[in-house]
């Protein structure tokens, strides 16, 4: 057995008229994220951590946002065809760690529900998926409401 670590990272810009989609979750906010898909920050960032552990590229090479197949899609549909790729590899993920940065709104209500759709497409249980909502504590863009970042760490075992 040998294992591969990833790690993964997005940002995007809030405005208004967009929803605010994180971890497949529908996020009640007047903000969401600037995007050509729905701007899902976790996902995003999830999918960059599998890519990179499994030495595959990153999202912007699969998914370019020059491409409007790609428009508006959600990134669960993204998740899952970098997880076939990612099984199909003869990889597994053993677990996942993320942080969402976020000014507002609290995002602590929301986790439970996020985990709860992502560990079936992740293969894994909810233990193994940690996802930690933090504040920029009114520092910079994200302190001032105006984005949102999300990073990821990921074991793949194959």
């Amino acid at each position: 057995m040998f294992f591969k670590v990833g790690l993964g990272f997005d940002s995007h810009r809030l405005v208004s008229g967009r929803p605010l989609i994180i971890g497949g979750v529908n996020i009640p906010s007047p903000l969401g994220c600037l995007a050509h898909s729905d701007g899902d920050v976790l996902v995003h960032s999830l999918i960059d951590a599998l890519l990179g552990a499994a030495g595959l590229g990153d999202i912007g090479q699969r998914f370019p946002d020059t491409d409007p197949a790609y428009e508006n899609i959600s990134s669960l549909e993204l998740l899952r065809a970098v997880m076939t790729e990612i099984k199909a590899s003869g990889l597994a993920v053993v677990n996942a760690d993320s942080i969402i940065i976020l000014e507002k709104p609290r995002l602590a209500p929301f986790i439970s529900q996020m985990k709860t759709g992502l560990c079936p497409l992740l293969s894994i249980t909810p233990a193994n998926l940690g996802i930690k909502a933090k504040t920029a504590e009114g520092l910079g863009e994200i302190g001032s409401g105006q984005a949102i970042e999300a990073w990821t760490t990921i074991l793949l075992s194959g």
